[in-house]
């Protein structure tokens, strides 16, 4: 079989395998195969309803097109489309596998590590509410976690970004929803997950996604990184942006869409939702202030780059503690995150030597982390009444203990998970482009096309340069520099 199209196959095949598998494992009466009666309309409260389906398409819009144009700025021209397809493919992707199976593995019962199959095939999802919102129909809750599902998969894409075949990334990134994402949806936010809030075994408080989100994408970037190694010519050539007008673009939006990624896990338009968003707006704020005040003193100059990833630190790093916190301790929580953030990706990415192409570790990994220890530092339990859990600060150490503890196993589950599916995918297709594909791009290695045409040859930033004999007639040989974008 041919290395280059199998990883298509393999995920076709994939596919199959779930369809099958839900086919047995559904009860009768599955959605699309028996007509669902609706009941208990009358409890659907329409302010509520009308804030998450706006939340749901703000989280949707931090994929497309917020993440894809933030990252696509800070890949080289050569690579612009190949990353904005990384986002677009997702969302069409984790969509597909969420409604046959993913949901259902994240939110039905099942036990304390994994759902069962009550709601593949969306079976009993309607128009009523169901037992995880109360106010909301029951396929608008599933739609509002689909996008979670959907930007926690495209994160990673910033750790092998200018390197990984397409057909490998969506083996991969579909693989790793099953086995990474839908696991610990469950664990923190199903019913009789093991680090559920109300009835775990080790009570977790993550409002937006602090662990299930951002260290598991974060961890799994920097897997990837190690495993799929460096770019050719990192450390060597300078790489820098192409476009830093494209990412401060997506960072905007990403920062938009964020309100319905943390003000939405309120599920309801009232107070929580305002304190949530309140919360992410300064914790974004502050953490861009602080990243750019060390960044101003370390090298004497505030970059636009620098700005755009510490807010994007600061809303990452609030997200488990947004509905849980006060605002003022936002901001304290923020601004240790734009710090912690710039020297994991400047000082720790150097002295580890790897090539997280986009920061997705240093940003995410490392503000996930954070977040959700600080979290248990500051929680304060008159803010939530529903979980009614305080931290550090109203003298619960405790929560601290149960904090670190879920960051602990979330890492250990995305380190070893990962590798298994790089090393699978790798084993079966191939996780690398060929040296010839990456230099030429793969914009038009994996897709055929160019993100700029352009009518004149223009220098690339990258300086991934090659020589050349200048043979004009009538002149002396000599070299020249010609650069693929």
């Amino acid at each position: 079989m041919n290395r280059a199209a199998c990883a298509s196959r393999w995920t076709l095949a994939l596919c199959c395998g779930l369809v099958s598998l839900c086919l047995l494992a559904a009860p009768a009466g599955a959605a699309g195969v028996a007509p669902v009666e609706i009941t208990d309309v009358s409890k659907i409260n329409s302010g509520d309803t009308a804030w998450m389906l706006t939340s749901t398409a703000l989280v949707l819009m931090m994929t497309g097109p917020g993440l894809a144009l933030f990252y696509s700025g800070l890949v080289r021209r050569k690579n612009v489309l190949a990353t904005m397809m990384q986002s677009f493919i997702l969302m069409a992707a984790v969509s597909v596998v969420w409604a046959i199976v993913g949901y259902s593995l994240a939110f039905d019962t099942g036990n304390g590590f994994i759902g069962g199959f009550r709601f593949a095939f969306l079976n009993e999802v309607t128009g009523a509410p169901c037992e995880y919102a109360a106010t909301i129909p029951h396929t608008l809750w599933v739609a509002y976690q689909l996008m979670f599902a959907i930007i926690t998969p495209a994160l990673i894409c910033g750790a092998y970004a200018e390197r990984m075949k397409f057909g490998s990334m969506l083996l991969f990134s579909i693989g790793w929803l099953l086995v990474v994402y839908c696991p610990m949806a469950h664990m923190i936010w199903g019913k009789g997950g093991f680090l559920n809030a109300v009835g775990g075994v080790i009570p977790t408080l993550d409002f937006a996604g602090g662990a299930v989100v951002h260290i598991s994408s974060g961890v799994s970037a920097l897997v990837c990184a190690l495993v799929l190694g460096s770019r050719r010519g990192y450390g060597k050539s300078p790489m820098p942006p192409h476009s830093v007008v494209l990412s401060v673009i997506g960072a905007g939006l990403l920062w938009v869409g964020w309100f319905g990624f943390n003000a939405g896990s309120a599920l309801k338009a009232g107070g929580l939702a305002s304190g949530a968003l309140l919360c992410t707006h300064l914790a974004g704020a502050t953490a861009m202030m602080s990243w750019l005040l060390v960044e101003w003193i370390k090298t004497g100059k505030p970059t636009v780059l620098g700005a755009i990833s510490g807010a994007v630190a600061g809303l990452a790093i609030i997200t488990p503690a947004s509905g849980f916190t006060t605002p003022m301790y936002a901001m304290v929580i923020g601004g240790v995150g734009g710090v912690a953030c710039f020297f994991a990706a400047t000082l720790l990415k150097e002295k580890m030597g790897y090539d997280d192409s986009l920061d997705a570790f240093g940003v995410h990994g490392i503000s996930g982390v954070v977040g959700t220890v600080l979290t248990g530092v500051f929680a304060v339990a008159a803010v939530n009444k529903d979980i009614n859990i305080g931290g550090l600060v109203e003298g619960n150490g405790r929560q601290v203990l149960n904090q670190i503890a879920a960051a602990a196993i979330t890492c250990v589950l995305c380190v070893v998970a990962t590798y298994v599916l790089l090393k699978l995918v790798g084993a079966v297709c191939g996780l690398r482009v060929s040296d010839e594909h990456e230099f030429d791009g793969l914009d038009l290695s994996q897709h055929g096309e160019s993100g700029y045409n352009l009518e004149e040859d223009v220098f690339s930033n990258s300086h991934e340069l090659e020589m050349v004999v200048a043979e004009e007639p009538g002149e002396p040989a000599q070299t020249a520099e010609r650069s693929r974008y």
